[in-house]
């Protein structure tokens, strides 16, 4: 029945008295709300615009008064066309697609003080937060809540506000049963537990670590009103200020710097990965707030895929995964079918994928179990070798490609390839092959030829290729499918080529022939929608995230779009800043031209950058050749630099003005274990269980730090964005705004998930689960696996038919560089032996740098996110070694390269080249061959022990040492992994 007009207006004026008698009783209820509602005097005034119904509130010294009528005098105004827009609007259990359309629709207004408007919508929001009950109480009377990291969702036991202890997730008797694999006469089914990684068993120590940021700071002897002293950015001091001064000074600073200079004088950049959860993420808060003010973005390179992305993506398209495989069921089919797993730059038991915990250990020990055969090939004798144990090539550093050639001229000479693939499914073949035998250059690409490339002896290399050619094999081409080490070379692009030529030659998608290491494809529910921080989160960021892929239909909210189109190279920041103008190629997934797109730094008609606003991470320990940023910060042409950051560490000691901010434990979120979106599609299938989780918020923000959000609130308000920004919700309410855009509803109410903190996905019937990846290819159907990649408008003829490349084959020549760049040396037309440009072939600098060094992800911390901060991580020596009570970084040497350097275990060592110096805790072994070197990259550490960017750092950001040089000109890529260095014992100068 139709509610009519007299009967809404009237319940309007009831909830408008309603209002007061709520306000004051959880006042008299709750010291916190009480002490919200005392911060400020001030009146509002709540009507309608096309009648005569509304009510003023006067709070005063704690205490709140009201009276009927409208008042066009209040301090605020809140006015709204009609009563039932205003229900709409104002009830509890709102719609907030309605809500959005009403805003849109200028249906209601806010009038008067930004700070009033913001702080009533606060009283209002706590008034519905007071309601919320989550956690389980426990006999030893803490609390238990949950919470998700990089590493997978934990347990979190809290007593006096107060984290006691942080354990994996165990699930419990009403959780659905895990899935079942029957393979050769076994039967698979994975524990019912959850797992972490390495680096989340030391979470809490990062909590409560000594270099937290608790507190505002403005360096000593930075004034924004007078000498700015950026010489001294990593050298002079901080003080403690209030969060008034310091949000004053930031919002001040990017109004004056859009003033003076004009559009695109404020830079945003941030690391490539933050703290968890899908509103807390670097894809979310951040860029609804810089959205709003209007920035310059600095533009991500593809860094975990360079060689997918730069090169594989034009033999087989898969532009929406950057150039990676999809893997979808591969678990089943490698357990039923796969006879050997050649890992090739593959280390999944170090980097769990990518956030998929330890989840994929249980099955390659399965795999074990079947009798299924391993191979490692790495310059470094990595976890997952010394686990599973098999065959080791430990081949130099950027030299894998003239091994995957010697492997395809063995088949092609002995005819072990699947020609009928290669002629009805392949394009190309047979002028690659011309190359691969030597017709074309006179060089056959023999297992005699490589030898002297990779040190790999001849016959093991033959060995190989005639075992490989014989059996059904997974290739593993990194942790997680496309991702690796060898990615990152200056040889990445043609690495990463073979593996697709390779695979092609094999006939990809067969029962047992697909790529994949156990590590993803797991047969869990596709179907179940929840999204992944990529899809943006709260951003409203319809052209910068996933939103407008996976989630317009579903999150209601204000898209917020950049005017800003200049963009600055994340792998050139140093060179726009001191030199003016950078250039870098866009990662445009849409199509595999879309990397063929370059652009310039500054943009036509764009201010140069005069701020530089840093978002968590550090560059030294994640990017190339950083003592460039060290310069970079040091120099006037930054006017100011704020860093937003939770520790003290990296480049939070170069900012003029440092935010503390509180890590995932401080505040509310939602997330879903190992699934990030974007550009891997259902990433969650590295997991045993789907387990999506509220991520209760354990504790207080520790001292003065506050969320990103509240932070970007701060500053908005102040521009006068602030009930943009945050549409007037708290961060729990957009916690209920994303979890009402999903499936979860359907299946747990937001009381259960609040009260339990998460659900398990139930796994699909096995004739449900998805067909294996790549297997309609093999077999000439329309492809049937769950994923829009390619889009329709790259389909040559019907739609689901074949691939994106222009034949919709696998192509050995490729297409789409010959319309490109046909004569580009750097990148032919067909994979080819290139050798790295730093290395062996090096000439002289190789002479005077004869150690080549490679720096993969770490083991024991996600980027820079558990090293450093006194975490309890420094205490393995795998990771950290203590010497005179410092925690030096590692640094693993060949046995016979320490000794001719007179080297001895845990000695300090300096690794050295043109670029920098690192002073490093030596770890001699024979894990690596002669003429290598292994240390982590992602240090959370810079201290240099004189100058910034002048002298040796003993923090262990071994980045410093590698080469700022992109694998291919055409390309914004990182070669970090062709670096060559030096070392020698460390001497105190």
């Amino acid at each position: 029945m139709k509610i009519t007009k007299i009967a809404v207006d009237k319940q309007f004026k009831t909830v408008l008295w309603g209002l007061t008698q709520a306000i004051k009783l959880l006042a008299s209820r709750d010291r916190k709300f009480k002490s919200l509602i005392s911060e400020k005097n001030f009146s509002i005034a709540m009507y309608l615009r096309t009648a005569d119904i509304g009510r003023t509130y006067i709070f005063k010294d704690g205490k709140i008064t009201s009276k009927a009528g409208k008042n066009p005098s209040a301090d605020i105004k809140m006015v709204y066309e009609t009563a039932e827009d205003a229900m709409k609007v104002m009830v509890p259990w709102r719609d907030y697609q309605e809500v959005i359309d009403i805003l849109k629709n200028f249906k209601m207004d806010a009038i008067g003080d930004e700070e009033y408007v913001i702080h009533f919508t606060k009283i209002l929001s706590a008034i519905t937060d007071s309601q919320i009950k989550y956690g389980v109480p426990q006999e030893d009377g803490t609390t238990r809540l949950v919470n998700n990291t990089n590493g997978g969702p934990v347990f979190v036991y809290v007593k006096d506000d107060k984290i006691i202890r942080i354990t994996p997730i165990e699930l419990d008797e009403d959780d659905p049963e895990p899935w079942v694999i029957e393979a050769r006469g076994h039967k698979f089914q994975p524990t019912k537990k959850v797992t972490v990684s390495p680096h989340t068993q030391g979470i809490k120590s990062t909590i409560y670590s000594k270099d937290r940021i608790l507190y505002p700071m403005k360096r000593v002897d930075f004034d924004p009103n007078g000498e700015r002293n950026p010489q001294n950015r990593g050298i002079s001091g901080y003080e403690r200020i209030s969060w008034e001064e310091a949000t004053d000074i930031v919002a001040n600073e990017i109004t004056r710097v859009k003033t003076e200079h004009g559009p695109g004088a404020i830079m945003n950049g941030s690391g490539s990965h933050h703290t968890w959860g899908n509103l807390g993420y670097w894809l979310s808060a951040r860029p609804r707030f810089f959205n709003a003010i209007g920035t310059s973005y600095v533009v991500h390179n593809p860094d975990s895929w360079e060689g997918f992305y730069w090169g594989a993506m034009h033999h087989w398209g898969n532009s929406l995964r950057l150039g990676a495989p999809d893997t979808y069921s591969t678990v089943e089919d490698a357990l039923k079918h796969c006879e050997m797993i050649v890992f090739w730059s593959s280390d999944p038991e170090s980097t769990s994928g990518v956030y998929g915990a330890m989840e994929g250990t249980q099955r390659r020990l399965w795999a074990k179990q079947l009798g299924i055969e391993f191979v490692h090939i790495d310059p470094f004798y990595n976890h997952t070798a010394g686990l599973l144990g098999g065959k080791w090539f430990g081949t130099k550093p950027g030299s894998s490609n003239a091994m995957a050639l010697a492997i395809a001229y063995v088949w092609m000479q002995e005819g072990l390839y699947d020609k009928d693939f290669v002629a009805d499914k392949t394009e190309g073949f047979e002028e690659w092959m011309e190359y691969v035998l030597g017709n074309e250059d006179g060089i056959p690409k023999t297992p005699e030829w490589q030898e002297a490339e990779t040190d790999i002896p001849a016959h093991d290399v033959r060995a190989l290729a005639r075992r490989w050619g014989n059996k059904k094999v997974y290739l593993a081409a990194g942790g997680l499918q496309g991702f690796g080490s060898a990615c990152r070379s200056a040889t990445g692009a043609e690495w990463a080529r073979s593996m697709v030529c390779l695979m092609a030659m094999q006939g990809i998608g067969k029962p047992g022939v697909n790529m994949g290491n156990l590590q993803q494809g797991t047969p869990v529910d596709t179907r179940f929608f929840f999204p992944g921080y990529s899809e943006g989160g709260l951003s409203g960021d319809y052209e910068g995230t996933g939103l407008g892929v996976n989630m317009y239909q579903r999150m209601p909210q204000v898209m917020t779009i950049n005017t800003v189109k200049q963009k600055v190279p994340r792998l050139r920041i140093p060179e726009a800043i001191l030199n003016g103008e950078a250039e870098g190629y866009f990662t445009d997934t849409k199509c595999i031209e879309g990397q063929f797109s370059d652009f310039k730094y500054p943009a036509p008609g764009h201010a140069p950058i005069k701020m530089y606003y840093k978002y968590g991470g550090s560059h030294f320990g994640t990017m190339n050749e950083t003592n460039r940023y060290a310069h970079m910060y040091r120099s006037a042409n930054l006017e100011t630099v704020v860093n937003q950051s939770i520790w003290m560490e990296g480049e939070a000691n170069f900012a003029d003005i440092i935010l503390p901010a509180c890590t995932n434990f401080e505040r509310w979120d939602i997330g879903e274990f190992a699934n990030c979106g974007g550009y891997i599609a259902h990433c969650y299938t590295q997991v045993n269980h789907r387990v999506v989780t509220i991520q209760h918020k354990c504790i207080e923000p520790l001292g003065e730090s506050k969320s990103d959000y509240e932070i970007f609130l701060l500053i908005a308000k102040k521009l006068g964005l602030g009930a943009y920004f945050s549409e007037g919700s708290s961060e729990i309410e957009w916690v209920h705004r994303l979890f009402n855009g999903t499936d979860l509803p359907d299946k747990i109410s937001w009381k259960q998930f609040l009260k339990k903190g998460y659900y398990v996905v139930p796994p699909p019937k096995a004739e449900d689960r998805d067909p294996v990846s790549w297997n309609w290819y093999y077999e000439g159907r329309k492809k049937d696996v769950p994923e829009m990649n390619p889009l329709p408008g790259d389909y040559k003829a019907n739609f689901k038919e074949g691939l994106q490349t222009q034949s919709g084959k696998i192509e050995f020549v490729c297409n789409s560089l010959k319309r490109f760049a046909p004569d580009d040396p750097e990148r032919p037309i067909m994979t080819k032996y290139i050798p790295s440009w730093e290395g062996p072939h090096s000439g002289e600098l190789y002479e005077k740098y004869p150690l080549q060094m490679i720096s993969p992800h770490s083991r024991y911390s996600f980027h820079t996110m558990a090293d450093g901060k006194d975490s309890h991580i420094n205490d393995i020596e795998d990771h950290r070694v203590e010497v005179d009570g410092y925690y030096y970084w590692i640094m693993r040497i060949n046995e016979q390269d320490a000794a001719d350097r007179g080297i001895v275990h845990h000695q300090l060592i300096e690794a050295y080249n043109d670029r920098g110096s690192v002073i490093c805790a030596a770890h001699v072994t024979q894990r690596v061959p002669r003429g290598t070197t292994h240390s982590y990259e992602s240090s959370a550490l810079y201290e240099p022990i004189g100058v910034p960017g002048h002298s040796p750092d003993r923090g262990g950001s071994v980045n410093i040492l590698t080469p700022s040089r992109a694998i291919i000109k055409k390309s914004h890529s990182t070669a970090c992994n062709s670096c060559l260095i030096n070392i020698r014992a460390w001497e105190e100068k």
